[in-house]
């Protein structure tokens, strides 16, 4: 088993910072990457209110190993572009994600790699073109079938006001004021306790402009009308979801392992919430390593 050097042992800010730029289906995408570009590809997709940036830990722990890691920052998220076809539907995200594979120069050993958003656009992805990706990881967003009584819970919905707010014309100048503060208000919820004021710095950069920031509420417009989110396809998957989330219920992850296919793996992050892998990045990294390593 590869071992994951402890956080305390490491510089946070030599995770690889290296930025680039793609353009897939007519969006153009910047991303960071690190690791060896003959290596296999990991792709590391961040969530809301959330930037590529979250995937600093993880960059060089998967790098060390030997992977082409590359976290993009998701289409409508500065410093990526707003997409002129204004799409932030499943299908939309899914096919981004698959040609980044082909452009990046993915082959069969890829594994694919998806926090909130990121988990939604994973199952998607590994599904529609199951040939490109060997192995999955998916985190706070369990899949489609352990999520189908979350809105069917009062306390559940209460944690998810913000996806019915964010389909009023209020939400963009609501989100906005008081220089996203709801942003703010969000993390502090989701990860009670967390010290988050590095992350939620990269993320008002990613939203503070008015297209970002209707961008990234567009996702969640998008949800009524393209069927939410989408099953994952055949490949051993790790699923990870932090005991204290207050996003999404701990007891949705509990049942998640009967939705999920042969040979996957559920882990609770104890003491972790939403945003488990910046919270408990040594716990979370070495999970991930052990599973795309295996």
């Amino acid at each position: 088993m590869t071992k994951v050097t402890p956080l305390a042992e490491r510089s946070t800010a030599a995770y690889g910072r290296a930025m680039g730029t793609v353009t897939v289906n007519d969006v153009q995408l910047e991303y960071l990457e690190a690791g060896p570009v003959d290596g296999p590809l990991a792709l590391c997709l961040h969530g809301f209110p959330d930037s590529a940036h979250t995937f600093r830990f993880l960059l060089p722990t998967l790098a060390s190993a030997g992977f082409h890691t590359v976290a993009p920052f998701l289409r409508g998220y500065a410093p990526s572009a707003v997409p002129a076809d204004g799409r932030y539907d499943q299908v939309a995200l899914a096919a981004d994600a698959n040609a980044l594979h082909a452009a990046l120069g993915g082959d069969e050993r890829a594994v694919i790699i998806g926090h909130d958003w990121g988990a939604g656009i994973a199952y998607g992805a590994s599904a529609s073109e199951p040939d490109r990706w060997r192995r999955v990881v998916a985190g706070a967003v369990p899949p489609t079938g352990a999520m189908a009584s979350a809105f069917f819970d009062y306390d559940q919905i209460k944690r998810s006001f913000y996806i019915f707010f964010f389909q009023t014309p209020l939400a963009e100048m609501v989100v906005s004021m008081n220089d996203l503060e709801f942003i703010q208000r969000l993390w502090d919820d989701w990860s009670p306790g967390y010290a988050n004021k590095e992350d939620v710095a990269y993320v008002k950069d990613a939203l503070r402009d008015s297209a970002n920031l209707s961008a990234a509420i567009g996702f969640y417009r998008a949800i009524f009308t393209s069927g939410g989110i989408p099953g994952g396809g055949n490949q051993p998957t790790l699923y990870l979801h932090g005991t204290t989330d207050g996003c999404l219920s701990v007891d949705l992850a509990r049942g998640a392992e009967a939705h999920l296919p042969p040979g996957s793996k559920v882990a609770l992050i104890e003491g972790a919430g939403h945003f488990m892998h910046v919270e408990k990045p040594d716990e979370v990294n070495q999970l991930i390593l052990d599973w795309v390593t295996a």
